[in-house]
Formats: structure tokens, C-alpha cells, sequence
């Protein structure tokens, strides 16, 4: 198979600092990541041939991926696309059949032991510090609908539509979906409809029910909007957006009193930072926070 390659960070020609840094590669069959700039990264699934199904290799390989971007300090945004005709036609059911459902164990209570263990390994993959932006073109399936619900930014082509399929191969969906998804978009029975009977969802009604906030024309721009969004945001100060986007997650899953505590504890270290002063002094010198060179993360 084809092997692609994650470069963690690269020393920037006259950084006087280059030699603290760590230059790492790492060979990933099923995913492309590449930099886009100094502060972006492209996660690109990558299985074309396959419709970028979701196989043993994928899974360990995005929790590796994000394992990566996390320990990252250079990198401050990530957009996540498909390669090929789709974004992804979820679980490749012939290659992890095996997998799931013929796990060790000297009893049932074992078996189903492992089998939670695995379920819950599956749960973590999507896990990242940085905001992640979903770009997503033609059919998204499955748990593909679990990768993007676990994304901070949502945008897709106009030729998109989802499908929350599991109810159709006999399994309630397990990494995310059911429990972000109403979430997301606040519509308690619209969610129900969609997880019950696995029916399409186009771009049009996502976009209207929140499931994406922008549908692009097609994927070459869908591509091109994600990235400059990611660039946007990787031009502000890493402690202040990864901290909004820790707040952002407690108090989704919080009661807004709680929230207000904990934002009122995390501010009482996070503000003492350079970040603050930098971003001020440009603001009354009328320039944009782009300019500004703010410490890695």
C-alpha cells in the first residue's frame, strides 16, 4: 500500500530555536496528513479505492495520528477531508468483522468484557486539543457521522448527504453519534428519525438543522474555505483558542453555573500570559493578530 507521511514539526529557516524542536515522520496506510503553512495540518482519509472505509489500520492509525497533533506544538488547527469520489462509506464491515466479533475470551462475561474495551478504545480516537475542522464531500456514512460529530467546525459540498446507517447492519451506533448528535443539533426527534430509520440526510437539511454551519459549491472550494478558516484561527493565540475550546466542550456537557466556575478558574492562570499583552498592543497599533508571534503550545 501506499505510504504517506506526518511531518510533526519543521525548523523555519533563522529560528534560533530549531534545535529544541523534534522533527518526527510517521507512515500511515490509511490517512494522508500533510502541513498546510506553518500552523495547520491536513488529515486526509485516504482509502480511495475503498471509499476510504474505516478499517483495524484506520483506527489504530487515527488514534496514533491525533496522538501526534496533540503532542504537536507547532500545529494549532487540523482539517479532516476524504479522498476519492466520498468522504467515507464508514466501517468496512468485511475487515473488521473479525475483529469485533470474535474477540478472546474463556466466557461470555470475557468476551463481552474485551468487547467493551474495544468499544471504548473506538470512542477515543476522535480526540484532539486542537480545533479540528470536518470538510466533507459526497456520502458520509456510518461512523463517518461519528467522526464529524466529534468536530469543532462542520462544512460540506453541496453534493454531501449523511446517514446514520447502523440500524441497517443490526448495531446501535456506538462511537458518538447518539450521544453528540442531538447535541448538535438540538432537535431531540429529528435525531431520533435519522438513527431509527438510516435515512439520508442531503446538505440542504444540514446545514438548516446545524449539522454543518457553510455548504460550498464543491469539494475543490470546500477545500480551499476549510483551509483558510484553519489558517484564521492558527493566526490567534493558541492558549486563548485552545482554552475556549476546553470551556466550549465543559459547558456543553455542563450546567451553565458550572461552567461559569470553571471558566472563572481556568482564566485565573490562563490570563496570565504574554498572549493577552501581544494581542492588545497589536489591536492598538490597528493590526491583525496574524503578524503576531505567539509562543508554541
Amino acid at each position: 500500500p501506499s505510504q504517506w507521511f506526518l511531518v510533526l514539526s519543521q525548523s523555519l529557516p533563522g529560528d534560533s530555536k530549531a534545535t529544541e524542536r523534534r522533527s518526527a515522520a510517521r507512515s500511515f496506510e490509511t490517512l494522508r496528513v500533510t502541513p498546510e503553512g506553518d500552523h495547520v495540518l491536513h488529515v486526509e482519509l485516504h482509502r480511495p479505492e475503498k471509499r476510504n472505509a474505516m478499517n483495524v489500520a484506520f483506527w489504530r492509525e487515527m488514534v496514533e495520528c491525533f496522538q501526534d497533533i496533540s503532542r504537536d506544538s507547532a500545529c494549532r488547527a487540523v482539517v479532516v477531508s476524504g479522498a476519492g469520489k466520498i468522504f467515507t462509506a464508514g466501517i468496512d464491515l468485511a475487515a473488521m468483522g473479525g475483529d469485533v466479533l470474535l474477540l478472546e475470551g474463556d466466557d461470555m462475561a470475557r468476551r463481552a468484557w474485551n468487547l467493551r474495551q474495544k468499544i471504548c478504545e473506538y470512542q477515543e480516537t476522535f480526540s484532539c486539543p486542537k480545533p479540528v475542522i470536518a470538510a466533507v464531500h459526497g456520502a458520509c456514512i456510518g461512523a463517518g457521522v461519528d467522526l464529524i460529530s466529534a468536530c469543532d467546525i462542520r462544512y460540506c459540498s453541496q453534493d454531501a448527504w449523511f446517514q446514520v446507517k447502523e440500524v441497517d447492519i443490526g448495531l446501535a451506533a456506538d462511537v458518538g453519534t447518539l450521544q453528540r448528535l442531538p447535541k448538535i443539533v438540538g432537535n431531540q426527534s429529528l435525531v431520533n428519525e435519522l438513527a431509527f430509520t438510516a435515512r439520508k440526510m442531503m446538505a440542504p437539511e444540514a446545514q438548516s438543522c446545524g449539522l454543518v454551519s457553510r455548504v460550498f459549491p464543491d469539494k475543490e472550494t470546500l477545500l480551499r474555505g476549510a483551509l483558510e478558516v484553519a489558517a484564521t484561527i492558527a493566526a490567534r493565540s493558541p492558549v486563548a483558542v485552545q482554552g475556549t475550546k476546553v470551556n466550549l466542550v465543559y459547558s456543553r456537557d455542563h450546567p451553565v453555573t458550572e461552567g461559569l466556575r470553571y471558566m472563572a478558574t481556568w482564566n485565573m492562570s490562563m490570563l496570565q500570559t504574554d498572549d493577552v499583552l501581544k494581542s492588545v498592543q497589536a489591536a492598538m497599533e490597528k493590526k491583525g493578530p496574524e503578524g503576531v508571534p505567539f509562543s508554541k503550545l
